[in-house]
């Protein structure tokens, strides 16, 4: 009984969250009716940065979280909401001489960043996918369908497997191909297959088709057996075409959120044997960053090198997806440490990353629990990397496990 009060009581929270703060911020505050879109950076104290750049990114994530929280609400607002995300990736990020999506936009729509980042492209997959099924509107799965076919053609390596990161606005392999400046540029990474393979897995949910289950089956392949670490638990960051490490760290977040991510796609497609050995591995990821990664509070740090630690902060997102991570392991090993993490966690999330004073999500506190602040994007609710995506999935994760577990 006292497991189901607390289970309960973790439900209201993160529905109250989601339903009063995270959804609400973004239509209140970030929509830019002038010219249309989102505005481009937002500061923690709600100061409207109108000119800055924008990203296909942002918007992408923004009509996933919308749409999804349709389907889950039938709040007519948010589909709202999705439609003008839609539009605006539509009528402003989507190449209309080459296809697929630019990275990056002016204020006044004009290209900055034409290149096509195959994550890029895979955040508009995955949205497209989810406003799909939000709507059964037949445009919308013809340009995830495209998008998909621009993706196989231009990027895929038939030789080594994999997807190489990013194209030319033409489609040709780019030179630069790093996601931001702290990125290595290497020809392919972690984190472009980590969200191709949910943007697949995504499309495959609305969109039965062989070549793409043989195509996410081979992507899952590859992160089993180049990109995740089977002894230590955690996953390998960036790498030459042959698939060679060039980077010995471990980022603590992204090894949560593929922890259950690895889960969802084993489940889609829907393989017996496939879906056992990533179970076991989801649970051995979770302890290593259980073990590794989470600190007494309940706080997760970001990276660790060959050395110690190369970033101590606790960051908005992967707080978000160890919250999910964690309950993701409970519900497979019915191991009580990692309901406790996932609680841990959220208790971490709303004594120190939740702004009770300007709404939202601040993006990090020190380990010592110091806000980030002063310039630049540390300032920043909205930003290019900062939207609603991972706190928002994470409320809709977290609510729909915990309704299952309590049979609501």
């Amino acid at each position: 009984m006292h497991q189901e009060t607390a289970l309960r009581a973790y439900l209201t929270r993160v529905e109250r969250e989601l339903r009063h703060n995270i959804l609400p911020f973004w239509m209140e505050h970030a929509v830019d009716r002038a010219r249309g879109g989102f505005y481009g950076e937002i500061e923690n104290d709600l100061t409207v940065h109108p000119e800055a750049p924008r990203g296909a990114l942002q918007s992408a994530r923004i009509l996933w979280t919308y749409a999804a929280a349709y389907r889950r609400y039938g709040t007519g607002a948010y589909l709202e909401m999705a439609r003008w995300a839609y539009d605006d990736l539509v009528q402003r990020f989507l190449d209309p001489v080459h296809g697929g999506f630019y990275w990056m936009i002016s204020a006044d729509g004009r290209p900055l960043q034409p290149r096509k980042q195959i994550y890029g492209q895979a955040f508009g997959i995955y949205a497209l996918a989810e406003y799909y099924a939000a709507t059964h509107d037949a445009p919308v799965l013809d340009l995830a369908r495209e998008i998909f076919e621009l993706v196989e053609r231009h990027s895929f390596d038939p030789v080594h497997g994999g997807y190489y990161e990013a194209c030319t606005q033409t489609w040709d392999l780019a030179a630069d191909t790093r996601l931001s400046p702290v990125d290595l540029n290497e020809k392919k990474s972690m984190n472009t297959h980590l969200h191709v393979m949910e943007a697949y897995t995504n499309l495959l949910r609305v969109w039965p088709d062989d070549r793409l289950q043989h195509q996410l089956r081979g992507l899952l392949e590859v992160m089993l057996t180049h990109i995740v670490d089977p002894t230590t638990g955690h996953m390998r960051l960036f790498f030459d075409e042959a698939w060679r490490s060039k980077l010995d760290h471990i980022s603590y977040g992204h090894d949560i959120e593929a922890s259950w991510l690895l889960v969802e796609t084993a489940e889609v497609l829907d393989d017996p044997d496939l879906n056992s050995q990533v179970r076991d591995l989801a649970i051995t990821m979770a302890q290593a960053v259980l073990d590794e990664g989470l600190d007494p509070d309940g706080g997760l740090v970001y990276e660790r090198g060959p050395s110690g630690l190369t970033d101590s902060t606790k960051q908005w997102w992967p707080q978000a997806e160890a919250a999910v991570g964690f309950l993701n392991a409970y519900q497979l090993s019915g191991a009580p440490h990692f309901l406790e993490a996932s609680l841990r966690s959220w208790d971490f999330i709303e004594a120190y990353l939740v702004d009770v004073t300007y709404g939202e999500w601040i993006r990090y506190v020190t380990r010592d629990h110091r806000p980030a602040g002063g310039e630049g994007s540390d300032n920043l609710k909205a930003s290019f990397w900062k939207c609603p995506y991972h706190n928002a999935r994470a409320c809709m994760e977290i609510s729909r496990r915990l309704q299952d577990m309590l049979n609501l």
